[in-house]
């Protein structure tokens, strides 16, 4: 099996998950929990180690795997629906598949709001002004609500890269001096 065949069955599997669980929670009327739990989730997967081995490592036996996500979820106080298709995913041994699951509950809130997610790679960190600008000119262009996630690379020289959706805005000055450096190989 290929790595490009694991991925797209992994994001299946999650999607199927994910699906069922949004539709259920959103019936009930908890897409602000549900947001704040996926968040929660993501949190936990990127400050634990020990979290992320637990998902992944199948030297976990399900029974395992099963009692520490009730104790996890637990301690978070995630909703029963979720806690119960964690517990499914366990005993199903699909658990590797939860950052996969988090990102897809997350694009399906996100589209029931009405809103998008922009991803933006800065060579310094935005001010608070610098990243409301910012979110309202992506609103207009996009007509949607406008979520940031904001990393800094340093490598960037100085500008930003903006994904929004498909597209992509780069007006780094690393990839400004690549066109450059490109434009003058083909003069010489």
């Amino acid at each position: 099996m290929t790595v490009a065949n694991s991925v797209s069955m992994s994001q299946s599997i999650a999607g199927r998950y994910a699906q069922a669980v949004f539709d259920i929670i959103k019936e009930e009327g908890g897409l602000d929990d549900l947001a704040r739990q996926t968040d929660d989730l993501q949190n936990a997967l990127d400050e634990s180690s020990e979290f992320r081995d637990l998902i992944a490592s199948p030297l976990y036996s399900r029974a395992q795997q099963g009692g520490v996500i009730s104790e996890i979820a637990g301690k978070m106080g995630l909703s029963v629906t979720l806690t119960n298709t964690l517990k499914l995913m366990s005993q199903n041994r699909r658990l590797f598949v939860l950052p996969q699951l988090i990102s897809r509950l997350r694009e399906l809130i996100a589209d029931a709001r009405g809103e998008v997610t922009a991803d933006v790679t800065s060579a310094v960190a935005l001010t608070d002004e610098q990243q409301k600008r910012l979110t309202q000119t992506l609103a207009e262009k996009s007509g949607k609500k406008v979520k940031l996630n904001t990393r800094v690379d340093e490598g960037l020289i100085g500008g930003m890269i903006v994904k929004l959706g498909s597209q992509m805005i780069d007006s780094s000055v690393r990839s400004k001096l690549a066109s450059l450096q490109n434009a003058m190989k083909e003069v010489g």
